[in-house]
């Protein structure tokens, strides 16, 4: 029933989500070329709280628990599992004052109006996962850019999606890069529950009244620990939560 309620809402959805990503490109192509940095950043976040009202028609909701223990005036990097592009959507509108920056795959770099520019434009990083010595020189500046500005980074560390909700194996070596080079930064868990339930119908339709949650774990100092205790407290951390 769900599914046949879902087409002719998620029609109306593509819609507005397809006129939100058509309005903000050329908005995005203004801030860059006339305005600069902070003026393309504000036009990500409201490109960003526009796509989040787009998924309300969904019945989607978002919630964020813990964001007050994040902390401030340091380099960030957020390590989350990952379900569905609605990670990303929440992650750069609520946390939009962290200035987030993905690591992401090079494919979204082109034919997406409005996400593939920023991808682009606004210091995130793509990367050819057939090519892993590609992404090294990237993710180190990806890291040393955080580390001088004190915004963050964020890596969805299985490498793909999960359909089901169900974590995939956490690959180690772009979390290691960011760590090295970015030393006083802290690591930031997050867990990301029903994001999956968006697709899973596929593209078309959508999933309705999801109630999206993204749970904050305590930070963790990157000095204060040797990568392989970092790496098994971050996993641990995200995967206990993950709803079964």
């Amino acid at each position: 029933m769900e599914k046949l309620i879902s087409y002719p809402i998620s029609v109306i959805y593509y819609l507005c989500f397809g006129l939100t990503l058509v309005i903000f490109h050329p908005i995005q192509w203004v801030c860059v070329n006339v305005f600069g940095y902070q003026a393309h950043k504000k036009s990500v976040d409201y490109l960003n709280f526009f796509l989040t009202k787009c998924t309300n028609i969904l019945g989607t909701t978002y919630t964020f628990e813990n964001r007050d223990i994040i902390p401030k005036d340091a380099p960030i990097i957020f390590v989350a599992n990952h379900q569905s592009l609605y990670d990303i959507v929440g992650i750069i509108w609520y946390l939009r004052r962290f200035h987030a920056k993905f690591v992401s795959k090079k494919e979204l770099g082109k034919g997406i109006p409005s996400v593939s520019y920023n991808l682009r434009n606004g210091g995130s990083i793509l990367i050819d996962r057939k090519d892993p010595k590609q992404a090294i020189p990237l993710i180190k500046g990806l890291s040393e850019y955080i580390e001088k500005h004190k915004r963050s980074a964020v890596i969805f560390p299985e490498g793909t999606r999960s359909k089901n909700g169900k974590p995939k194996e956490f690959a180690q070596s772009g979390l290691k890069i960011l760590c090295k080079y970015a030393p006083s930064a802290y690591v930031v868990p997050i867990t990301i529950n029903n994001s999956w339930k968006m697709v899973k119908f596929g593209a078309f339709p959508m999933g309705l009244g999801n109630r999206l949650q993204f749970i904050i774990h305590e930070p963790i100092a990157v000095k204060d620990y040797s990568f392989e205790e970092l790496m098994a407290k971050t996993e641990q951390a995200i995967v206990e939560s993950i709803k079964k």
